[in-house]
């Protein structure tokens, strides 16, 4: 059985689409196709420091996986898998090896926190990666969307963390306080209110919220 004060479940995002209540009134959702996250290894306190289980995602060929990682499969006798990641528990004797958590661990109404990783958006310049004012557009102007004086006369040098064009996106995000909308436990499906990180197919984990 999984953990009621903490749980979690990694899963695929397929997209968007819409459903409506028993009032008619449309609901935007973001469908996440989470199949059984096998719980592989489980630490402990007395050995590793810390109580967590570790979990595998999406079944992959073993001639894709390296040594090391193949190594966990073969010590707990499972199929390998292309994600692996841990979930922090209160009682790691809840769990045993090889068990399944499934999308049945959460509920319509339920309160999540969502985590992703962003769009990948390539090098971008000032006015789009931090939002900055352009400006003026007119032909004379020779200043439109440059970052503009850095304000480091003195030390001739860029002060650490100025904001300045670079990469954007494909970072870790997490969006608090999602409502499930509703849950199919037969096709592995939850369907979250709103938008969440991350392009289609790509790799989020839904976990209870800490707030809520």
């Amino acid at each position: 059985m999984a953990d009621k004060k903490q749980k979690s479940i990694l899963g695929t995002k397929i997209g968007m689409t819409q459903v409506f209540d028993e009032n008619g009134k449309a609901i935007p959702v973001t469908i996440v196709q989470a199949e059984p996250n096998i719980v592989l290894q489980k630490k402990k306190v007395e050995t590793d420091g810390y109580n967590a289980i570790q979990v595998g995602f999406m079944n992959i060929r073993e001639k894709l996986v390296n040594k090391p990682k193949m190594g966990i499969f073969r010590k707990a006798k499972l199929k390998p898998c292309r994600h692996i990641r841990e979930f922090s528990v209160s009682n790691v004797d809840d769990y045993e090896i090889g068990a399944e958590i499934k999308t049945d661990i959460f509920a319509a109404d339920e309160i999540v926190d969502v985590v992703g990783t962003s769009k990948g958006k390539g090098f971008a310049g000032a006015v789009k990666r931090h939002n900055m004012a352009r400006g003026s557009m007119g032909h004379g102007s020779k200043y439109h969307r440059r970052p503009g004086s850095l304000g480091a006369m003195g030390p001739a040098r860029v002060f650490k963390g100025r904001k300045m064009p670079g990469h954007l996106g494909a970072e870790r995000v997490t969006v608090q306080g999602l409502k499930i909308v509703k849950v199919y436990p037969e096709k592995n499906l939850i369907l979250i209110k709103g938008a969440i990180p991350g392009p289609k197919k790509g790799l989020v984990l839904i976990k209870n919220s800490i707030k809520a």
